[in-house]
């Protein structure tokens, strides 16, 4: 399993950082499509559709987002889109987590499919586009989701229940702990300070997220990291309570040792598109 896990990371990183850092975004444009396109997929299989529809969603999202970049949306600004999607990922993922497993198959079942669709699509939209700003806006977002995870598994690994008695969402996550989240906020205030340092130090020519919230006060770039990180933890949360409900341990076997697409990106759906609306606000 370490082996394949460590297969699978290298030939990612061997098709993504090129990608990114490529002179122009279309290359890694192009690797999204492919990514958005593959979660679509497993969307449809997790929401029960069967292997002939679950391929359709993918080739539909594919040709949506291609859609959308032929019109040009891309070169537009996209705030409504951007306010209107975390709206969406506020209010229902507090929603979908207060009625835990047991709620979901209750969700109108073209509900859920279009609505999972959607948010695929936003982030699509936003990781591009946030590429198109430059390398550095879009890094930054990027690693925000991973310090989060590695500091609340670490923090959630030694401090778990020594300052609270529940966990975190034991019907859904059983092994995440308040002590982790507080962890990973901390982790990400320390990283968006140092980052919005390093910017200014290094005389940065594209501005990360962190100097833009920054340059509109210290207030505002602790309050986007704090609320950033967790809403990483919601997107974490939505997407095991849908594996659960649908009694699936990954979202696909499409990256061998790491579960699926889905898996991988769940935290960057609602993400990508808040820290577009927290920038361009």
């Amino acid at each position: 399993m370490l082996k394949q896990r460590i297969i699978t990371a290298i030939v990612l990183l061997a098709i993504l950082l090129p990608a990114l850092f490529y002179p122009s975004y279309v290359p890694f444009a192009c690797v999204m499509l492919v990514l958005i396109g593959a979660a679509a997929w497993e969307w449809g299989r997790l929401n029960d559709y069967g292997p002939r529809m679950s391929l359709f969603l993918g080739a539909e999202m594919v040709l949506l987002c291609a859609l959308s970049w032929w019109l040009g949306l891309l070169q537009g600004s996209l705030l409504g889109v951007w306010i209107v999607a975390s709206a969406a990922w506020v209010l229902g993922g507090a929603a979908l987590l207060r009625v835990a497993v047991p709620g979901w198959p209750r969700v109108p079942r073209g509900l859920r499919l279009v609505g999972g669709l959607l948010a695929l699509w936003v982030a699509w939209l936003a990781a591009v586009q946030a590429r198109m700003v430059g390398i550095n806006f879009l890094l930054s977002i990027l690693v925000l989701v991973w310090v989060a995870d590695v500091f609340a598994y670490f923090t959630g690994r030694a401090f778990g229940l020594k300052f609270t008695r529940n966990k975190l969402a034991p019907t859904i996550s059983p092994g995440k702990s308040w002590e982790g989240v507080w962890g990973g906020m901390a982790g990400v205030v320390v990283l968006a300070l140092a980052w919005a340092w390093s910017d200014s130090a290094a005389q940065a020519g594209v501005a990360s997220l962190y100097t833009r919230l920054a340059e509109r006060g210290w207030w505002l770039l602790l309050i986007g990291a704090v609320f950033m990180a967790a809403m990483s933890v919601v997107g974490d949360l939505v997407e095991s309570l849908i594996k659960r409900s649908a009694g699936a341990k990954d979202s696909s076997a499409l990256l061998p040792g790491h579960g699926g697409v889905l898996d991988r990106i769940d935290a960057l759906l609602p993400t990508l598109p808040i820290a577009m609306m927290l920038a361009f606000l």
